[in-house]
């Protein structure tokens, strides 16, 4: 990343106008920081990143500044990270309003989630920092010095002026946005004090507007979400005060229902629940776990020397499968992988869903058990390691689960959902469950995970001599010369967390968290004290539209990185979890 000038430079547009005409790559020269033209004795600074090769490269980088005077934000809006976090996501939404319109300027806003980014930045001391591709114009390989000048007297500062500056700004708003989000953060905090894993709020809406539309569904057939009576828990919260709604506990909870009820849409929200949401979002007050981690099937997926023999216990082609690998795993296969993966990384609580999971491994029925000796089945279905998942190694599980009732005799609590309203039915599961059927339980206990160590001359980020990181939307990653799929993995919910990924990845590499020494989990602790700084930690590695990600999703892009190589390591005991 350039460095910047020792003190801002003055003249932007006298040295604009001197360019008119010139070779397009003349605007190299105007890297650094510049005083904002227009801006009178403010401080507030532009710094041009890095400037375009010509006019059809992707844009320009650069970064609008205001010190803490010129933005005069109250203190107490951001006194603390949680805050910040959240005045700087409220104002990249400002930014990008304020740039509307105007094709050469392109702020990254986000969506429904309130993520990290690096699109906005709010300093401990109050400044803010907004960065932002600029399409630098041009008349065909010749610099357009006119509109350049235009851009850099009119639309910047009318940006800075709308959208960074407290007193151009709704207050009641802002506020509103920053107690928001600090609201939801301090009711994630308090849920394993609770003994939970996830809380829904009473009045929550869940369904969104349509499989392309995260806002809110609306309209008459919206049901608002109603804790069930039984699990019903009451929090306060800094700024909202007593909120009441569903507490679901630790263990292994079943969540069922006839279709299109509403089973997965709840599962999606507690997916979801792991970020922090947006006034109006009407998931506000829904939250996971922070170690929450979804799973599904994913055929076709690398696998690297996974230990899956709690569930793939011998295979025909003699494969081992405490040390499994695979370059084309099957939906049983990479299931029971990305399972020991997320443990391995530190998850507290899975949540799956039948829909998505490879029902083979899922379940095997007394009638398959009959038909099927066990000595020719390989497969231990997860309805008999499930509770000693969490009995002795803290992992809870959320299911959705509509076809199997073996699933009843496992389960600490069963919520039935009936036209998007939640029941608890667990004394009458247990009932149900109550009637021999015949199966027999095929494994007894989860064994301890086997932590890898990556070596690190697999993680390389270039590609003949170039660096090559960069997202392909919420799908894929480019990683150096291996292109990392990612359509399974289902709490990315941003394509700049993808970017995130990479740049995590690198600093992992960079910084020696992965040395060849240190197991994965130990090398994602590490990069989670990097990241605790925000995203000023991932600019140190380049400046560029990105949101800081999850050690989770990091952990799950690595793991499908198909140049990436481990070595064993010995398992922990039994209940020391992986990350703790």
């Amino acid at each position: 990343m350039p460095r910047e000038q020792a003190a801002p430079r003055e003249g932007l547009e006298e040295q604009l106008g001197r360019l008119e005409g010139a070779p397009y790559g003349r605007y190299k020269g105007l890297v650094g920081t510049w005083r904002l033209p227009g801006d009178g004795r403010s401080g507030a600074t532009l710094r041009l990143v890095r400037a375009q090769a010509d006019p059809f490269a992707p844009p320009a980088r650069a970064a609008l500044h205001l010190p803490p005077d010129a933005a005069a934000f109250p203190a107490e809006l951001w006194a603390t990270p949680v805050r910040r976090r959240a005045l700087a996501s409220f104002l990249a939404r400002r930014a990008a309003e304020a740039a509307h319109g105007e094709k050469s300027l392109r702020v990254d806003a986000g969506g429904q989630e309130v993520l990290d980014r690096s699109s906005c930045t709010v300093g401990a001391d109050g400044g803010v920092t907004l960065r932002f591709g600029l399409a630098l114009p041009g008349k065909g390989r010749r610099i357009d010095a006119r509109y350049a000048q235009r851009l850099m007297r009119r639309t910047v500062p009318r940006v800075a002026e709308r959208a960074l500056r407290y007193g151009a700004l709704d207050a009641a708003a802002v506020r509103e946005f920053v107690e928001t989000v600090e609201d939801s953060d301090a009711l994630r905090a308090a849920l394993p004090g609770l003994g939970l894993v996830a809380f829904v709020a009473d009045g929550a809406v869940l369904p969104r507007g349509s499989g392309v539309d995260d806002r809110p569904a609306s309209g008459p057939g919206v049901v608002p979400f109603l804790s069930p009576e039984n699990l019903r828990v009451t929090v306060e919260l800094p700024h909202a005060g007593t909120v009441t709604g569903m507490g679901l506990p630790e263990g292994v909870s079943l969540v069922v229902g006839g279709g299109f009820h509403g089973k997965s849409t709840l599962l999606r929200a507690l997916e979801t629940g792991v970020w922090d949401h947006v006034p109006g979002d009407g998931r506000e007050r829904v939250v996971s776990r922070p170690e929450t981690v979804k799973l599904r099937a994913e055929d076709g997926r690398r696998v690297e020397r996974v230990d899956v023999h709690a569930f793939v216990d011998h295979l025909p082609d003699g494969s081992d499968t405490t040390d499994f690998s695979t370059d084309n795993a099957s939906g049983s296969t990479s299931q029971a992988a990305s399972l020991c993966e997320a443990v391995e990384a530190g998850a507290r609580v899975l949540l799956i869903d039948e829909d998505t999971a490879a029902t083979n491994l899922m379940i095997r029925d007394a009638r398959m058990q009959a038909l099927v000796a066990k000595d020719r089945e390989p497969l231990t279905p997860f309805v008999d390691s499930v509770r000693s998942l969490h009995r002795d190694h803290g992992v809870s599980t959320v299911l959705v689960m509509g076809g199997s009732g073996d699933y009843l005799e496992v389960a600490d609590r069963v919520l039935m959902m009936d036209a998007y309203r939640p029941s608890d039915v667990t004394a009458r599961a247990r009932e149900v469950a109550s009637v021999p059927t015949g199966r027999h339980a095929e494994a007894e206990s989860f064994p301890a995970v086997v932590h890898r160590v990556p070596e690190p001359s697999s993680l390389e980020a270039e590609s003949r001599g170039r660096r090559r990181v960069r997202s392909r939307g919420e799908d894929a990653l480019t990683f150096g010369e291996h292109e990392v799929d990612l359509r399974s993995v289902e709490q990315i919910t941003d394509s700049r967390q993808v970017t995130g990924i990479g740049l995590a990845l690198e600093i992992m590499v960079r910084r020696g968290h992965v040395d060849g020494e240190r197991t994965l989990a130990e090398a994602l602790d590490l990069l989670d004290r990097d990241l605790a700084r925000g995203a000023e930690s991932l600019l140190a590695v380049r400046d560029e539209d990105f949101a800081v990600p999850r050690r989770f999703e990091t952990a799950a892009a690595l793991n499908r990185l198909r140049g990436m190589r481990v070595h064993r390591q010995s398992p922990l005991p039994a209940g020391n979890g992986a990350g703790a």
